[in-house]
């Protein structure tokens, strides 16, 4: 079946709004299910083919209603912690997997590009990853036409990762960094993206997984000292042994603004790496080429990114008007 319509939940998030883009430029409509349609404006609206409803997507029937004459389905879906306003992981994971997996059956499609996490596993160290794993168990298991993407830390301008270091190195003198030996392998959010468009019509794609990760394996000291260097921040980074970086998770934990958490501590004891190729013939950017580019905001290139994303945006402007007047 021809792909033309392509249902997106999770699509105003993040990761989400690049996909949706990826989609958009290679000929798709794209209906983006949000639970806050103001907060899709800025992005996606904008957005020649892409429709943006406010949906209950835990309500099946709001979901069936959602989905229906889409020939496949996104789900970009996923929480990092638990707490007040927030999903547990449990109903954003597998719940919802499994309510995405009954809508498609009964609107008849067969297509399902599901995110999941590197490490996933339900047998893993982390309530996080447990459930990440028995999402991709039902996906699997789903006789769907199924691909599952796999990614390391996902880092890009807006990202909640590196931004969030950039915040603490401007306002604390000195960084005491739980897990400082803690490995990641970043992959950026349009290389991501990128991956999720080329793989919806790969039939060669169909009941695969693919771990995604960038051309560099990183621990976290050296993530928070890189963020401090492109900022102007520098911050001497102190290292806490493993006792003390499981208290401060601990502590962190109980704040109403989650930034670290006991179960986030528990996911960083398994390094989030991958030996592997990035899939679909795509080179990964290097994080240090990119990041600079918006978190050293004073910076040439910087300027110059920015001027290209704002010329972008006009486009898309440009275009959404000559689609509305053309309607």
């Amino acid at each position: 079946m021809e792909i033309t319509t392509v249902a997106v939940l999770g699509g105003s998030g993040f990761i989400g709004r690049h996909v949706c883009s990826a989609l958009v430029e290679e000929g798709y409509r794209v209906r983006v299910a949000t639970r806050d349609r103001e907060r899709a404006k800025v992005e996606l609206i904008l957005l020649p083919t892409v429709e943006v409803s406010e949906v209950d997507v835990h309500d099946p029937a709001a979901l069936a209603g959602f989905m229906h004459g889409a020939q496949a389905a996104v789900n970009l879906v996923g929480v990092l912690h638990q707490g007040r306003g927030n999903a547990s992981f449990g109903e954003a994971h597998v719940e919802l997997a499994r309510k995405v997996i009954g809508a498609c059956r009964a609107q008849g499609i067969g297509r399902l590009l599901h995110m999941s996490a590197l490490n996933a596993d339900p047998g893993g160290p982390s309530l996080y990853l447990r459930t990440k794993g028995e999402a991709e168990r039902l996906v699997r298991e789903s006789g769907l036409a199924w691909t599952v993407f796999r990614p390391s830390v996902v880092f890009g301008r807006g990202d909640g990762f590196l931004n969030l270091f950039a915040t603490l190195v401007r306002i604390f003198p000195i960084v005491p960094l739980g897990s400082p030996d803690a490995r990641f392998q970043p992959a950026f959010v349009e290389d991501v993206a990128r991956a999720f468009e080329a793989s919806l019509e790969d039939i060669g794609s169909h009941g695969r997984s693919y771990d995604l990760c960038g051309p560099k394996v990183y621990r976290l000291r050296e993530l928070v000292e890189f963020v401090g260097a492109a900022t102007g921040h520098r911050r001497p980074v102190i290292g806490l042994p493993d006792g003390l970086s499981r208290l401060q998770a601990a502590v962190m934990g109980l704040s109403p603004v989650k930034l670290l958490t006991l179960d986030n501590y528990r996911s960083m004891q398994v390094a989030s790496v991958c030996n592997c190729e990035f899939p679909f013939g795509i080179t990964p950017n290097a994080l240090e080429g990119v990041a600079q580019t918006y978190l050293g905001h004073r910076t040439p290139r910087a300027r110059y990114q920015e001027m290209r994303e704002r010329a972008r945006r006009e486009r898309l402007e440009r275009a959404a008007l000559a689609q509305r007047r053309g309607g």
